[in-house]
């Protein structure tokens, strides 16, 4: 009750909040759906019940807000059912459509009990903001531009992007590295968160540090262990799209999805559904190369043993038949030959003959020419004996 004090009318705190209280529920007396984003859920798990808050955004400002209560009953329900439809179950940072009725208590204040979420809607904004990054990438001739950039022919030096405790992660090292080919890849990762609120701006930190190393490396991998298409709005995001269709090498997804294809996955160079369909993809690249090599190398191999076979075994005729024409041309002029030794033999006892009647006048001139010599020093020495 009012009382008056100094000829004031004074009302309790309880009496005012009370008459707001029936005054809202006088005018708010049936519920109602509302759009908004819901900035964080805030479950707590030991009640089962949730506080989200509420806020509406214009040019990245915060215009409204609001609290609000979530039963636990209630919201069972629509987590389930988000479940069922998006294949992950509510959470923050998501634009919602909901059903809900005005509520206002002295204790607590004004919120909004949220009775149901059409996860439709949530599914339908990421969709609009899918569609509006894609003409935004087209009308800037940005889409393709990481897709027509040329895969080396053998990509062994991956610069990586993930969560280094992730299940895809591990995956994709385990059949990259295990491989039973061999085959050497140096990897490198970059960690990075890959959903959440922080996972755009993780992202473009990491591609901003692998373009100052771009040197060092052939492809760069993103790599996620899967989810559903909530946990995959962040790979919609115009400003993550857009650094990876410039991005200067190529850049290949792994992300864990296999429906509605998301704009990272549409704009780079090459797109699995699982971390391991992406490193087969790698191994299928050495085997592209590999495997026409060794075929080449067998062909080559038996191409030359057959022309060795081959052209010993023409060596060997040619030789049969030298031999044989060698032969038959001996015993056809054996007899020319026979004459010819003949005539060689006469030959040499002429010439020697003739060279020993040379030799014998050549030898009595030097004897005679010795003895004139000899007589002709003896004779002076005599006179220059007598001369003495």
């Amino acid at each position: 009750m009012s009382e008056i004090v100094n000829d004031r009318q004074v009302f309790s705190l309880l009496e005012v909040t009370k008459s707001i209280q029936k005054t809202i529920a006088d005018r708010y007396k049936s519920a109602f759906w509302v759009k908004a984003e819901m900035n964080k859920l805030n479950h707590y798990s030991q009640s089962g019940h949730c506080f989200p808050e509420l806020v509406e955004k214009a040019n990245g400002k915060v215009i409204a807000e609001i609290k609000s209560t979530l039963w636990r009953d209630d919201y069972l329900n629509i987590n389930n059912n988000f479940i069922k439809t998006l294949k992950e179950p509510l959470k923050d940072g998501i634009k919602i459509l909901f059903l809900a009725k005005v509520n206002y208590t002295p204790t607590y204040g004004l919120s909004l009990q949220i009775l149901d979420i059409d996860p439709s809607y949530t599914l339908g904004d990421l969709e609009r903001e899918k569609q509006e990054t894609i003409k935004k990438l087209k009308n800037e001739n940005s889409f393709d531009k990481n897709k027509k950039l040329r895969l080396p022919l053998l990509p062994q030096r991956i610069a990586i992007i993930s969560v280094e405790s992730s299940k895809g992660y591990a995956d994709f090292l385990r059949v990259l590295d295990t491989n039973s080919w061999d085959y050497k890849f140096f990897h490198y990762l970059f960690p990075s968160i890959l959903q959440g609120e922080n996972a755009v701006k993780s992202m473009l930190a990491q591609l901003k540090r692998i373009e100052k190393v771009k040197s060092h490396f052939d492809v760069v991998a993103i790599i996620r262990g899967g989810g559903g298409d909530v946990g995959l709005s962040y790979y919609n995001n115009y400003s993550l799209a857009k650094a990876i269709a410039e991005f200067p090498l190529p850049v290949i997804t792994g992300i864990g999805h296999a429906t509605n294809e998301t704009v990272v996955e549409m704009i780079s160079s090459t797109n699995a559904i699982t971390p391991t369909k992406i490193a087969e993809f790698l191994l299928q690249k050495f085997h592209n190369f590999s495997v026409p090599l060794q075929r080449a190398q067998d062909k080559i191999i038996d191409k030359s043993r057959r022309l060795l076979l081959e052209e010993n075994t023409g060596f060997n005729s040619e030789v049969k038949l030298f031999k044989s024409v060698t032969e038959n041309i001996l015993l056809e002029n054996r007899s020319d030959i026979k004459g010819l030794q003949n005539l060689i033999a006469q030959q040499i006892k002429f010439i020697f003959n003739n060279s020993k009647e040379q030799l014998s006048q050549l030898k009595k001139s030097i004897i005679r020419e010795s003895l004139s010599y000899s007589a002709t020093k003896k004779q002076e020495l005599l006179q220059f004996i007598l001369f003495l």
